[in-house]
This record gives C-alpha cells, structure tokens and sequence, in this order.
C-alpha cells in the first residue's frame, strides 16, 4: 500500500489519548493495518476476503 493510504483510527483502538491506537487503510484490492504509534514500521496487509477471518481469530483468542 502507498503511502498516500488514507488510514483512520479502529473504533477499537481505546479511550481518551489513544494508547492503543490501530490505524486501518482499504483500497479495492487490500487492507492494511497499522501502529499509529509508530507508522513508519511495519504495516499488515491483508487482500479483503481474508480480513474478516483475521479479526474473527483475534477475537476467538481474546482474553474475557
């Protein structure tokens, strides 16, 4: 993904300062997933028909 990706802040990302900020970026052909903390590093990048099954495994681990 590009670095012109409009990326935008996980409704999951936490309460008031954003400590555990995750940013998100789609473009038709796939999802990125980044660190706002630290942009610059590493970026996951899923094609779309494998992201909803990445987040349901994240939830399936999930501490309750």
């Amino acid at each position: 993904m590009s670095m012109s990706c409009n990326w935008r802040k996980s409704s999951y990302s936490g309460e008031g300062d954003g400590n555990e900020c995750v940013e998100i970026a789609n473009s038709p052909t796939h999802v990125a997933v980044r660190d706002s903390k630290t942009p610059a590093r590493a970026t996951l990048t899923f094609p779309p028909e494998a992201f909803a099954p990445f987040l349901e495994g994240l939830k399936a681990d999930a501490p309750r």
